[in-house]
């Protein structure tokens, strides 16, 4: 076989990492139904999954103390995000990270059921949160997202109780600042809200798929996506004041330069 030579030269510029997104799910089942279902034969995994201490399907496994553990390799492509578009890439499961909490999240008399994550929960998926972020830097703070995020009305993972402020005081994730949401919300009171298009184009600038949200239905789940991660304390998907200004204060943050295409 002819000599290959790994190290006499070595690109130092023209490549990136194929990891770009960190994607945040809840399983909506106890720990063991977890473990079946993402280590089975069906078509479904993550890359990892953080269980909650207290659950008693977890004791029963065994454990006393909060763990974390890897299922896939993060080399490998595990298959988390189902269809799924952020910022203009769709499949995310070939450029992400998926991390699976266990929560039993649920329907319940047609509407859904969020229970709380468990403290121990949260500080573990910071921690691996953070170690992830060391070793991927293409993973910006807007691309630590929850799967309803990459896949808008079908997904509601992880929900409005995940602590997504408190993952971003951590340094994990996009917040907007306090002081630029307070002048979006004074210029949307005097000046009244931004139109649909107007609202459709900041949310497709700060990567949300847009394409079924034109009509009334499809723009109340945009909006309800958005609140969940943003605004967890009225998730019902009707646009207001307090909804476009964190919109706005993110782009102002994050995308300055898209939000300077928006003339509102």
């Amino acid at each position: 076989m002819t000599p290959i030579l790994f190290n006499t030269y070595r690109s130092v510029q023209g490549f990136n990492k194929r990891v770009r997104f960190l994607i945040l799910h809840y399983t909506a089942l106890d720990f063991a139904g977890s473990i079946k279902a993402l280590t089975g034969s069906g078509q479904v995994s993550a890359h990892y999954l953080a269980p909650d201490p207290s659950d008693p399907s977890y004791q029963q496994a065994g454990f006393k103390q909060m763990n974390l553990f890897n299922l896939v390799d993060e080399n490998d492509r595990a298959w988390h995000a189902g269809a799924s578009s952020w910022d203009g890439r769709s499949n995310l499961n070939d450029s992400s990270i998926g991390v699976e909490i266990v929560n039993l999240a649920r329907e319940d008399k047609g509407g859904m059921v969020f229970p709380p994550y468990h403290p121990q929960q949260v500080e573990a998926v910071t921690e691996l949160a953070q170690n992830i972020l060391a070793r991927y830097p293409d993973i910006s703070p807007v691309n630590v997202l929850g799967h309803s995020d990459i896949a808008v009305g079908r997904k509601s993972d992880p929900g409005p109780m995940f602590p997504w402020l408190e993952l971003h005081q951590a340094g994990v994730g996009a917040w907007p600042e306090a002081e630029t949401q307070r002048k979006y919300t004074e210029q949307f009171q005097q000046q009244g809200l931004p139109g649909r298009e107007k609202m459709l184009e900041a949310f497709k600038h700060y990567g949300y798929e847009v394409a079924a949200a034109g009509g009334d239905a499809g723009f109340t789940t945009l909006v309800r996506a958005f609140q969940m991660h943003f605004r967890a304390g009225d998730y019902r998907g009707a646009l207001d004041v307090e909804t476009a200004a964190i919109l706005f204060a993110l782009l102002e943050r994050y995308w300055p330069k898209r939000l300077a295409l928006i003339k509102l």
